[in-house]
């Protein structure tokens, strides 16, 4: 059976203390730095992946390699972070870990070219490193920014009473399209023509020195946001009560999100830890839990309504992804009819730059409208419903994407990025607040029926969430694995765009059909 770890009868019942608005903000930090890079690569890093000279039909296979890592590992990783037990908390190690691995893909993606140019002189040998370089920063960054998220949310549900948590994820989504904003407009500018570009030589280096800085300290300010307990000392918390009758952890405390762990994986044996003892077969159930396999059996055995969310927020991803990753080429390419390929002093590779930035302006237009209409949501969810925000979302996209490819113009592209932002917003929060909606039902039926004992396959609410974001990665492959085929048969980037609009009417059909609202 597929049901919700709180059938267990297990609750919150001891909520951690209230959060200061100011702690909250600071905790928000670290998504305004990754938004920031994330900004920084989709503005850059076709563009920078096309001038160190790699092949047309290979640029977009560089998008396969990280989601697949990631598709595979994510749940592994969320799970291992639920049984850290590191001084410094369970999630924090991670989240500086991962931030330390997004600088060095950001440093090998917008450094390869200079540094193999001075260091290798034969121009064949040259080529090879530097497209070897770049891609191999694209990968470690891609790996690392997809990987943060889980646990920055996790280290949010363990440190957070509910109404912070909710708290917490508005501003998160609020400071993610800031931070993009910000990225996308540093982006537009033409740093060749400024002091700063000149001393430090090229546009990439301006970027990297912008994208280090920021990222660093919004991750110093995010660590020291909200004190995080090691997990033995959570553990030594509940050893006083001893009930009987609640001898789990809550699963707000040890299986939280990206978690694929079963309720036995959470007991604690209460003699054993006074004694200053682990379970012996602990790490080796640990370990059994940890694999793809579990997630698949949750994928397979899920009901038909979570799996119904799972593939709508596929197509979603999909069709946002496909017009986003090559959205700056298509602006050299097609609207200003641009040329990668030309030497860097021609008048075609100026063009395709100028294109590039302008380019830039449009995701900086889709961020603030990011910002604005996850703010928007809260007023119209009341009129229009989750149903109604989550077709507005995919219909709104649709049509302005495939406007775009059909009649591609300066003036109004940039206008209609504006409904990139509606999508992003939607993606961001409706289909998990649809995941709330389900488990806060199926808590109302819990209720209903105290009598059923556990079930020994239950799961924690964070694998629900595990399989949602792994359509993230799951999109990935398939736009890294489809686009290049789709360009090369076609000829042309602009059938990037109109793929986005299929796929996100689509999409739109999907939702109003399939999708189960919660009355």
């Amino acid at each position: 059976t597929y049901k919700c770890l709180t059938e267990d009868g297990l609750s919150d019942s001891a909520d951690p203390p209230k959060r200061p608005t100011g702690r909250l903000v600071m905790h928000s930090m670290a998504m305004f730095g990754r938004e920031f890079c994330y900004a920084v690569e989709a503005a850059y890093v076709t563009p920078v992946l096309l001038s160190v000279g790699l092949p047309k039909s290979l640029y977009s296979v560089v998008w396969l390699l990280s989601p697949i890592l990631g598709f595979l590992l994510q749940p592994v990783v969320g799970s291992v972070s639920d049984h850290c037990r590191s001084r410094w908390g369970r999630r924090r190690p991670y989240i500086l870990t991962l931030a330390v691995m997004m600088l060095f893909g950001m440093a090998l993606y917008l450094n390869g070219d200079t540094v193999t140019a001075a260091l290798i002189a034969n121009p064949k040998k040259k080529l090879i490193w530097a497209i070897s370089v770049t891609m191999m920063g694209v990968v470690f960054f891609d790996f690392a920014a997809d990987f943060i998220d889980g646990p920055i949310k996790a280290y949010l549900f363990d440190v957070c009473s509910h109404q912070d948590k909710e708290a917490g994820l508005h501003y998160h989504a609020l400071f993610t399209g800031f931070g993009g904003s910000l990225g996308y407009l540093l982006g537009a500018i033409d740093w060749a023509h400024l002091e700063l570009g000149r001393a430090l030589g090229t546009e990439f280096q301006v970027m990297f020195f912008f994208s280090a800085l920021v990222l660093t300290l919004c991750v110093v300010i995010h660590l020291c946001s909200i004190p995080e307990a090691p997990l033995r000392d959570v553990a030594k918390d509940i050893l006083p009560q001893q009930a009987p009758q609640d001898p789990l952890l809550s699963s707000d405390k040890i299986s939280e999100y990206g978690s694929i762990e079963k309720v036995k994986n959470a007991y604690v044996n209460p003699e054993l830890a006074m004694q200053g003892k682990k379970p012996k077969n602990l790490a080796e159930k640990t370990q059994r839990a940890m694999t793809m396999k579990s997630l698949l059996r949750v994928l397979v055995s899920m009901p038909l309504h979570y799996r119904c969310l799972c593939i709508s927020h596929l197509i979603g991803w999909t069709a946002f992804l496909s017009n986003m990753l090559f959205f700056t080429d298509f602006m050299g390419q097609i609207v200003y009819r641009g040329n990668p390929y030309s030497a860097h002093n021609s008048t075609e590779f100026l063009i395709y730059q100028r294109g590039v930035e302008v380019g830039c302006w449009g995701l900086c237009i889709n961020s603030l409208f990011s910002s604005l209409y996850s703010y928007l949501q809260k007023l119209l969810v009341s009129y229009v419903g989750l149903k109604g925000l989550y077709f507005i979302g995919y219909l709104l996209f649709g049509l302005g994407t495939g406007f775009i490819g059909l009649f591609p113009n300066v003036y109004s592209t940039l206008v209609l990025c504006s409904l990139f932002g509606v999508m992003s917003s939607t993606l961001y929060t409706v289909p998990f607040n649809l995941i709330a909606e389900y488990h806060r039902e199926e808590e109302e039926q819990r209720r209903q029926a105290l009598s059923e004992g556990p079930d020994s396959s239950e799961r924690g609410k964070g694998v629900d969430c595990a399989a949602l974001t792994s359509m993230v990665q799951l999109a990935q492959i398939l736009v890294g694995g489809g686009l290049g085929l789709l360009v090369n048969t076609a000829g042309s980037v602009i059938v990037v765009v109109i793929t986005a609009s299929s796929v996100a009417l689509i999409g739109c059909c999907f939702v109003a059909l399939f999708v189960r609202y919660v009355d």
